[in-house]
């Protein structure tokens, strides 16, 4: 491939995705240029996306950094890239970083909108950085305590990280929570409990939820125990969603509370801009128990034909690792 083009990942249509060749400028005064090591599908964003379910009213809030084209097709959407910087300031320059980029083979991009990457965490593994800070973002909001009782339902990545999170603190019992008996595996090696909706402990001081279904919600509500947060993470696009606020919902005073990555979560946004959240997720991706979230990777240029089998509900992959020809030359 030339230097002054550069291939990219399109959403066209229901269903339908394609790579596209582009022309690639110079970078321009402040930027630097980043060739894609890895990417990864933000499995929950980028199937709505897929599916054309972005509503209308959100078209400029799920507008995602450095996006191409428009609501609903075509986009050129994503926000989990880690490259190395081909030129750029002295102070980046080969280095290793990860950028809320779509997915792309070379790009350029800003030098302030580039995170480096700690040396103590692989590449691999920091494709998970937007997750990790979105995960952070509701650990602000729902404030967890040590030795609380936590149920987090929905083991997708997002709410697989959470539960990771919650089981640092001292003496807290967490439950992941998942339809699929499989994801007992998961919990185990993340080093939380597991259970299955019908076996879940109730009685939590925290329920976090992040399945995406009204089902789930349900669980989540039916969990809480006298006066508890249930927090809301699922994002359901164009969907409708009933949610039981009926039975004890109002007796027992719960609180449903909304969390989204967007913006910094209140308790810290007087002193946290969006690049520290990042470079905070990217150091807490030191743990190598992270990387049994990370499916086996596929190739860039199978993405068009493998993403709908990917994003397909019971698919079972959880982040999929996606590799690009710089990789692979580097191996």
């Amino acid at each position: 491939m030339s230097d002054r083009a550069t291939d990219a990942l399109w959403y066209v249509g229901p269903g339908r995705a394609e790579i596209r060749n582009e022309p690639l400028a110079e970078p321009g005064p402040g930027e630097v240029r980043v060739r894609a090591l890895y990417s990864a599908i933000s499995r929950g964003t980028e199937s709505l996306v897929l599916a054309g379910r972005v509503p209308p009213s959100e078209f400029e809030r799920m507008r995602a950094p450095f996006m191409a084209g428009s609501f609903p097709f075509p986009v050129k959407y994503g926000y989990a890239t880690v490259g190395r910087v081909e030129s750029g300031p002295a102070g980046l320059h080969d280095r290793l970083v990860f950028a809320l980029h779509p997915h792309q083979s070379v790009f350029n991009i800003p030098a302030d909108a580039v995170v480096p990457i700690p040396d103590f965490v692989p590449p691999t593994r920091a494709v998970l950085a937007a997750n990790m800070e979105t995960a952070l973002n509701a650990m602000w909001d729902a404030r967890p305590a040590a030795a609380d009782r936590i149920a987090v339902v929905g083991a997708g990545v997002v709410g697989s990280l959470v539960a990771w999170l919650c089981g640092q603190l001292p003496g807290a019992a967490v439950t992941l929570v998942d339809i699929l008996p499989s994801r007992a595996e998961l919990a185990r090696a993340l080093g939380v409990s597991f259970a299955t909706p019908d076996q879940a402990p109730g009685e939590c001081d925290l329920v976090v939820h992040a399945s995406a279904t009204a089902a789930g919600l349900a669980v989540a509500i039916d969990l809480a125990g006298e006066e508890a947060t249930v927090l809301e993470m699922s994002w359901y696009g164009a969907d409708e969603v009933s949610v039981p606020l009926g039975g004890a919902f109002h007796s027992r005073r719960l609180k449903l509370v909304s969390s989204q990555v967007g913006r910094v979560a209140p308790s810290h946004r007087p002193r946290w801009t969006f690049g520290r959240r990042l470079a905070a997720a990217l150091d807490l991706l030191a743990d190598a128990r992270l990387d049994a979230l990370i499916a086996p990777a596929i190739k860039f240029h199978d993405l068009p034909t493998r993403l709908p089998d990917i994003l397909a509900p019971r698919s079972g992959v959880l982040c999929q690792l996606v590799t690009y020809p710089a990789a692979e030359t580097a191996a």
